[in-house]
């Protein structure tokens, strides 16, 4: 036991150590935390995937609750506005296109059509717990971040619906409903909005009263797991609801209810500086030991999963450049859709999904879930990487040097409206010049 406790104070001093070099090196601390989670794991057996039992689920769950309203408190109306259209043609393409090329390669290795049709399903999305954390230190254009951080929160309803509806499917030998899966996939992010919007107003009506009683900073994250196990105790996705909070508080200005006014009026109805400070350590601390976490439990003993989540990983990451080169927000320069390209990494969905065929007694269960943590391992390591090096390299940034090239157009040819006010200032500037 002393043992353990020294390990995990040393894991967060080594942890803010890792931050640091993030900020100064670009080295990602996402990173260096897995390493030291593969190290400590399938390395040197000192820990095992299943020493938290149950309370594993539990963890990874709150993890995302905390990490999904802290993206949230960032997005702005104004910003969902801009956003949401690009946001749902990155999300459809990139999840059509994962689900198609990952269910034919896993026919080439020996899964049947509908074990394959499921790990294509669980790949098709990217994790909340590794996207928000990366482009909150990246320097991303408002619209690029906030599409972003929505597809990691739709696609991981998407997965979990798409994929149960299969497993079940596949158990049962019998068909699935399409027009079900559909209804499901919809209704669950409807109804988790609306659950999320309506507890988002009320707790932002009753901060001012809640901040009086004694010990209260922890309330907010209380408040959310238990609007999170409603959502999800009602069939509908906990992680939308805990993001749709996190917005509706972050825009409140925009949100006035008559009914509600004599608990508005003259309050302040936002997180205090102090607050998003405690929910920042929160963050940190969850994020830290979540990817240590997901580090032990990647299994190194198959080598045919672990070839297969490095094709994967490769594949996704070519089928993902063509999407962020023409399903990117408008407003994204060449930076900007480079990082969208590099955005494939799978985490805390694709882990838990990944063990349910195996629970349900699925033949190839084991394969399944091998698979799916090996391409979790690549498709973090290749991201964060990547990301490194064209963030510290820019001239190393092929993707934007050449693939996101932006098209010049000659000032004969552009209209008055598309030039900027700059580039009128410099042409005045040479006239008063020339006269």
């Amino acid at each position: 036991m002393g043992e353990a406790i020294i390990f995990i104070g040393l894991l967060i001093f080594a942890a803010h150590l890792f931050a640091m070099i993030f900020s100064k090196k670009k080295i990602p601390d996402v990173l260096l935390l897995l390493l030291i989670g593969i190290i400590i794991g399938p390395v040197l057996g000192l820990v095992y995937p299943d020493f938290l039992g149950k309370a594993g689920t539990i963890f990874t769950s709150i993890v995302l609750i905390v990490i999904l309203f802290d993206g949230g408190l960032d997005i702005s109306i104004h910003d969902l506005k801009l956003s949401w259209k690009p946001t749902i043609t990155l999300t459809i393409s990139s999840v059509i296109g994962s689900i198609i090329l990952v269910t034919s390669i896993c026919m080439l290795i020996g899964l049947t059509f509908i074990n394959s049709l499921i790990v294509g399903i669980i790949l098709s999305g990217t994790s909340s717990a590794v996207v928000i954390p990366l482009t909150q230190n990246l320097k991303l254009g408002k619209s690029t971040k906030t599409a972003l951080v929505l597809e990691s929160a739709i696609t991981d309803i998407i997965c979990f619906v798409l994929a149960l509806a299969f497993m079940e499917a596949s158990k049962e030998g019998s068909g699935v409903n399409i027009g079900s899966v559909a209804g499901g996939v919809f209704s669950s992010f409807v109804m988790a909005t609306i659950i999320g919007f309506a507890s988002g107003i009320v707790w932002s009506s009753l901060l001012q009263k809640i901040r009086t009683f004694k010990n209260s900073m922890f309330l907010t994250p209380a408040y959310l797991f238990i609007v999170y196990g409603i959502a999800e105790t009602l069939g509908f996705s906990g992680a939308i609801a805990a993001l749709a909070v996190g917005i509706t508080i972050s825009n409140m200005e925009y949100f006035h209810f008559k009914f509600l006014e004599r608990y508005q009026k003259n309050r302040e109805l936002k997180l205090t500086d102090g607050e998003k400070d405690f929910l920042g350590e929160l963050v940190f601390v969850l994020k830290t030991f979540f990817f240590v976490y997901i580090g032990i439990s990647i299994p190194f003993d198959n080598t045919i999963a672990l070839f297969a989540g490095l094709s994967f990983t490769v594949v996704l990451l070519i089928m993902r450049i063509f999407i962020a080169k023409f399903f990117s927000p408008k407003q994204s320069n060449g930076f900007d859709k480079s990082i969208i390209s590099l955005m494939i990494p799978k985490g805390l969905a694709a882990a838990v999904l990944a063990s349910i065929p195996e629970q349900m007694g699925l033949a190839q269960g084991d394969m399944i879930k091998n698979v799916v943590y090996a391409t979790v391992l690549f498709s973090i390591l290749l991201c964060s990487i990547l990301i490194f090096i064209i963030e510290r390299y820019p001239k190393a940034n092929i993707f934007m040097r050449f693939f996101f090239h932006p098209k010049r157009k000659t000032k004969t040819n552009a209209s008055i409206n598309e030039i900027s006010s700059s580039e009128i200032l410099e042409i005045e500037n040479k006239d008063e010049e020339l006269f």
